[in-house]
């Protein structure tokens, strides 16, 4: 089939420019792979296949952004690579406005409409849209922790939280707030400082009038109504809203004394009571 763009193959959307090329790859018997990689078992049906897999295997980047200086082992990457500097998004959803720069972006997207979860858990029932989701899900079964840190024994099962926990050795605070010298390790916990300035409550209650700045004190207040104690003590019947609470109490069973103060020879359970009246009103413990 003759197209503007060239020659197409009707059988698998194979195009060229050339009709010698059209007439060479219909020889070619239907799922043949006649060009192998002879650096592993990869192998495919056409010699430029065959001569991009090779880029990846030689570290060659012979597709040069002509606007950076970013270059690329497929030409298919430096088209999308391009897109970070035209600001086009080809990839449209037929079903909304979003639109994307690639292919697989707008794949994701579409599982917003279908409810499509096609990764599904091999141990559980869970699952998600994205490979990458699955992958950090199986660790709860696997208990695989396989990022770690470099400076303690320190682990999780995602990269952020790695990068988050390096920020304990090295005193970084890459967010930064605009309005004051505040900063801090999380773009989460910069959201919620912004807050302090506009004044902002975006979380609100669905039972009362109470509004606040954190879903996780939101949660906390929610017990007020519905007087669930989700944080059980292992040693008794106790139970209380928050995780806080249970480890103050748990001293009850260990007679642990965290709380020492600096000056006298007095320890408790509660960092309050070092300054309590009880303790000293004077300036010693202050």
């Amino acid at each position: 089939m003759k197209t503007a763009g060239g020659r197409t193959c009707d059988l698998c959307g194979y195009s060229t420019s050339l009709a010698s090329s059209l007439a060479a790859h219909k020889k070619i018997p239907i799922g043949e792979k006649f060009f192998q990689c002879g650096s592993c078992d990869y192998s495919c049906t056409t010699a430029r296949n065959l001569k991009t897999h090779s880029n990846t295997q030689t570290g060659e980047k012979p597709f040069q952004c002509s606007s950076c200086d970013l270059s690329f082992s497929q030409s298919g990457s430096l088209m999308t690579h391009s897109y970070t500097h035209t600001g086009e998004k080809p990839y449209q959803c037929t079903s909304c406005d979003y639109a994307c720069s690639r292919a697989d972006l707008l794949k994701k997207h579409s599982y917003s409409h279908t409810r499509e979860k096609p990764f599904q858990c091999q141990s559980c029932d869970f699952s998600c849209t994205q490979s990458g989701n699955l992958k950090k899900h199986s660790y709860s079964h696997t208990g695989e922790k396989p990022f770690q840190c470099q400076s303690c024994d320190f682990s999780c099962t995602q990269s952020i939280n790695l990068k988050k926990h390096s920020y304990t050795h090295t005193g970084e605070k890459p967010y930064k707030c605009t309005s004051c010298d505040y900063s801090c390790t999380s773009a989460s916990n910069l959201k919620g400082h912004s807050y302090t300035h506009t004044g902002e409550k975006p979380y609100q209650c669905g039972s009362c009038d109470y509004s606040c700045t954190e879903a996780g004190t939101l949660k906390k207040h929610s017990y007020t109504h519905t007087g669930e104690k989700p944080y059980q003590c292992t040693s008794c019947d106790y139970s209380c809203t928050t995780s806080g609470g249970l480890k103050t109490h748990s001293y009850t069973h260990t007679k642990d004394k965290p709380f020492q103060c600096k000056i006298f020879d007095f320890s408790c359970t509660q960092s309050t009571l070092t300054l309590g009246k009880s303790h000293s009103n004077s300036s010693f413990c202050s």
